[in-house]
C-alpha cells in the first residue's frame, strides 16, 4: 500500500500542471518522459550513486511541485507564473494583505501552516522517489521492459501529436519543460537589473528648469485619479460593456452640460490583475515598472515623476489621497507629495467594504473638505487612488447625497445591504456582475464629484491601473486600460489635439493605445513651453514605445 502511494505521489507531482484550469482527470493519464528517463538512469547506476540521485531527484521534484502551486496562484491573479528572481519581495506584501484580512494572529497562523505544508510536501516527495527507486531495482527485469515499452509508446504519441481535452500533450514533458523555463527566467531576471539601470539613466526632463515645466497648466487644479481594476474589459466585454458604457455616455453628457470637455484613449499597463503600485509608478516615472525589484530601485532613486514635476515648479501644492494605505508610506516623498492623506486621515468612521477601507465617494469628499474646498487655496496637484473597485468586489457601496456622508457612519447600513464575497466567488458570473457594478460606482463617484465641485480650473486625468483577474476577463483584451482627460478650459484639451484621442469619456475600439510608460513624457511635452496647440511632438524615447505586452492566454477560472 505504501509503495503504491509513493508511485502515485511521484506521478501526480510529475503530471501536475501549473495552471488551475488544466487540472482535470485526463491530465493525469499522460505518460511523463521524466519518469521514463529516471527509471532508465536508476537501472544503470551503482547502489550508492543511485541513492544519492534518488534523494536529489526527489528534492528537485518537490521544489518544482511547490513552484507549480505558486504558479497556480500567480496565474489566477496576475496572469503570469511566479518569478524565482523578482517575486520574493512580494511575500512581504502578501503578509501585509493577510494581516489586513484576518488580523496579525491569523496571518501568523496561516504562515506557519504554509511552511509546514511545504516542508511536508518536500519530505514526502523525497521519500516517495527513494521508495520508487528501490521498487525499480527490486524488479529490474520488469522495470527495464516496461520502460522500453512505455518509451516506445511515448515516442509514438509524441510523433502523432495527441493531446488531452485541455490541450496538453499525452506524451508529457511538462515538468522538464518548466525546469528549462525557470532557467531562462532566472537568467532574464538577473539581466533585468542592468537593463533597468540603462533605461532609467535616460531622462529627457531631468535637467529641465522648473520654470519650463508644466507652463500650460499654471493656475489649474490637476487631479490624477486611478480607478482600481478599471480595464478594457469593462467597456468592451459584451457581458459588462452595455451598463458601463451607459455610465460613461451619461457622464459625458452631464459633464458637457456643466461645461467640461473630455478625450479618451487606452494605455497598456505593466501589470495584470493586481500589483497596482507597478502601474502607478510606471505612469508617474516614464519607466516600465513590471516587477517589485524595479519598483524598489525606482522609489529609492531621484527620478523625476509626473507628480514630483508639479512640486518641482513651486507653483502647486501636491497631495495624495490614499484610502488604501493603512500604514506609513515613505514612497510619498519619492512622488513629491507635500502631504499624504491615508485611510486614517480622511475622517472616515464607517465600516470597511471587504478590502476597501474607505468608499470612493467619501475619499473624494475628504479631498474636497481637506484641500480643494478651502477658500483661497494654492493651485493643487492631487494623486487620488480610488479603491472601491478592488477585488473581491463585494460588498459594494452605493452613491448617496454628498451632504449625507457625514463621518461615514451612514455606510453601516449600506454595507449590510451588500453581498457576501464568499458567496459571490462561488459563481464566476456573479463575480463579473459585481466587478461591473463596482466600476460603475467608482466612475459615478468621479463624474458626480466633478459635476458638483469642478470649476474652470479643474483638470482631471483618470485611468485604470490594470485589468481585473482572469475570472473576469477570461484572459481576453490584453492589458489595456482606459484613460481620460477632462477640463472646462478649452485651451487644456487644445494642447493634446494632436494625440488623436476620442471625444468623450469612452474610448472606442480603435482609439490610440500607448504603453503606460510613455505617458509622462507626452504629458510634460504637451503642457510645456514647446507644447503648442495641436502639437503631438514627444521626446525621442517616448515616441518609440516598443511592442505592446500581450495579455495572459489562460482560460477563465475562480479565485
Amino acid at each position: 500500500m505504501t509503495t503504491a502511494l509513493a508511485v502515485l505521489l511521484v506521478l501526480l507531482a510529475l503530471l501536475l500542471p501549473n495552471k488551475l484550469p488544466y487540472i482535470t482527470p485526463g491530465v493525469f493519464t499522460r505518460i511523463p518522459v521524466e519518469a521514463l528517463f529516471g527509471a532508465a538512469l536508476l537501472l544503470v547506476l551503482p547502489p550508492r550513486a543511485r541513492r544519492v540521485v534518488a534523494v536529489l531527484a526527489g528534492a528537485g521534484l518537490g521544489v518544482v511541485t511547490v513552484l507549480k502551486f505558486l504558479d497556480m496562484g500567480f496565474f489566477s491573479v496576475l496572469g503570469r507564473p511566479f518569478d524565482l528572481v523578482l517575486d520574493w519581495a512580494l511575500l512581504d506584501d502578501a503578509e501585509s494583505f493577510l494581516e489586513d484580512a484576518i488580523g496579525p494572529a491569523g496571518a501568523i497562523g496561516a504562515e506557519i501552516g504554509v511552511v509546514v505544508l511545504v516542508l511536508a510536501l518536500l519530505v514526502l516527495v523525497v521519500l516517495a522517489v527513494v521508495r520508487v527507486s528501490d521498487l525499480v531495482v527490486r524488479h529490474r527485469d520488469v522495470a527495464a521492459g516496461g520502460t522500453l515499452v512505455l518509451g516506445t509508446v511515448w515516442m509514438a504519441l509524441a510523433a502523432l501529436g495527441l493531446h488531452t481535452a485541455v490541450g496538453l500533450p499525452i506524451a508529457s514533458g511538462s515538468t522538464a519543460g518548466q525546469v528549462q523555463d525557470r532557467v531562462h527566467q532566472v537568467r532574464a531576471g538577473l539581466r533585468d537589473t542592468q537593463e533597468f539601470a540603462e533605461e532609467s539613466a535616460a531622462d529627457a526632463f531631468r535637467d529641465t528648469p522648473p520654470d519650463q515645466l508644466l507652463t500650460g497648466l499654471r493656475g489649474k487644479d490637476v487631479i490624477f485619479a486611478f480607478v482600481e481594476s478599471y480595464g478594457r474589459s469593462a467597456i468592451e466585454d459584451p457581458e459588462m460593456a452595455p451598463e458601463v458604457d451607459a455610465v460613461l455616455a451619461d457622464g459625458t453628457r452631464r459633464l458637457r452640460s456643466a461645461g467640461f470637455s473630455s478625450r479618451s484613449a487606452f494605455l497598456t499597463s505593466p501589470t495584470y490583475g493586481g500589483h497596482s503600485w507597478l502601474a502607478h509608478s510606471t505612469f508617474n516615472s516614464g519607466l516600465w515598472i513590471s516587477n517589485q525589484q524595479r519598483y524598489r530601485t525606482l522609489t529609492s532613486s531621484d527620478r523625476l515623476t509626473l507628480t514630483s514635476a508639479f512640486r518641482h515648479t513651486g507653483a502647486w501644492r501636491t497631495v495624495g489621497i490614499m484610502p488604501g494605505v493603512t500604514k506609513s508610506w515613505p514612497e510619498g516623498k519619492f512622488y513629491g507629495l507635500d502631504n499624504v492623506y491615508d485611510s486614517r486621515q480622511l475622517g472616515y468612521e464607517g465600516p470597511k467594504f471587504s478590502w476597501t477601507p474607505v468608499p470612493d465617494q467619501f475619499s473624494l469628499a475628504a479631498f474636497e473638505r481637506l484641500e480643494h474646498g478651502k477658500p483661497g487655496h494654492r493651485p493643487l496637484m492631487a494623486e487620488v487612488i480610488l479603491t472601491s473597485s478592488h477585488n473581491p468586489w463585494a460588498p459594494i457601496p452605493r452613491m448617496i447625497g454628498w451632504d449625507e456622508l457625514g463621518d461615514g457612519s451612514v455606510y453601516d447600513s449600506i454595507k449590510e445591504e451588500g453581498k457576501d464575497p464568499t458567496e459571490v466567488w462561488k459563481d464566476d458570473a456573479q463575480v463579473r456582475t459585481e466587478y461591473r457594478r463596482s466600476i460603475e460606482y467608482s466612475l459615478n463617484s468621479l463624474i458626480s464629484y466633478v459635476e458638483k465641485y469642478g470649476d474652470e480650473n479643474t483638470v482631471l486625468v483618470f485611468l485604470g491601473d490594470h485589468q481585473p483577474v482572469t475570472t473576469v476577463t477570461g484572459g481576453r483584451l490584453g492589458r489595456d486600460v482606459p484613460v481620460s482627460i477632462l477640463a472646462r478650459d478649452p485651451a487644456v484639451l487644445d494642447r493634446i489635439a494632436g494625440w488623436g484621442w476620442h471625444d468623450g469619456l469612452e474610448p472606442g475600439p480603435d482609439a490610440p493605445v500607448w504603453r503606460m510608460d510613455t505617458f509622462r513624457d507626452r504629458f510634460l511635452t504637451a503642457y510645456g513651453p514647446g507644447g503648442a496647440t495641436g502639437s503631438g511632438v514627444t521626446p525621442a524615447r517616448a515616441s518609440r514605445p516598443g511592442p505592446r505586452p500581450a495579455g495572459p492566454a489562460v482560460p477563465p477560472h475562480g479565485p
